[in-house]
């Protein structure tokens, strides 16, 4: 495959493509969970990256409390940090009641919520989206829609994995179109995503 880009400080860039094309891969790739077989990945050596995604790590035997907890530290919080800010995790995630237990008995969700409320309270340098969070009721998602609207309003830098036109052309200043691995156009949102529709 052959991708190729630029992300340039304070800007969101959306990624949009079809299932399967590698767009979640892309994302694990730029928060170094997994290394490329060939090429690189430059960034400034202090940057820090956070994925928010479904597939959140959690211990599925431990509870949302200790889960938030590992999850945390491991996105770079030390454990005072989080520690101090457990409370007001808990009460973003609205888990208030399920919070001490066993977080295989969540539903996705439940951990989707966990997860993103965790992520917020960390203000990484490089936010990482995939729209698999995008789950919950209908006030916990235009509730995280605002936190993310603040943070592009903030001029945090955000890639965001879409299928979601309105919600692309709200958020983003560029837009990547993946096909087959590779890149098949790139550049201002609308126009991407017009020809992306009309593909």
């Amino acid at each position: 495959s052959s991708i190729s880009f630029s992300i340039y400080q304070g800007e969101t860039i959306g990624v949009i493509g079809r299932n399967g094309v590698g767009k979640t891969t892309l994302l694990r790739l730029l928060a170094n969970i997994i290394s490329p077989d060939c090429g690189g990945i430059w960034r400034k050596e202090d940057l820090r990256s956070v994925m928010l995604s479904l597939q959140a790590g959690f211990i599925p035997t431990l509870t949302g409390r200790q889960n938030a907890v590992i999850s945390g530290i491991t996105l770079g919080l030390s454990r005072r940090k989080i520690e101090e800010c457990i409370e007001q995790v808990i009460e973003f995630s609205e888990l208030h009641e399920f919070i001490d237990q066993p977080v295989a008995s969540y539903s996705a969700g439940m951990r989707a919520r966990l997860g993103f409320a965790v992520a917020m309270h960390v203000d990484p340098d490089i936010m990482l989206i995939d729209e698999a969070i995008s789950v919950g009721d209908e006030d916990f998602r235009k509730k995280s829609a605002a936190v993310i609207r603040n943070r592009v309003k903030a001029n945090g830098t955000t890639v965001l994995v879409t299928h979601n036109a309105n919600l692309a052309q709200a958020l983003c200043s560029r837009l990547i179109w993946i096909e087959a691995g590779k890149i098949r156009m790139i550049g201002e949102t609308k126009e991407v995503m017009d020809a992306y529709l009309a593909n």
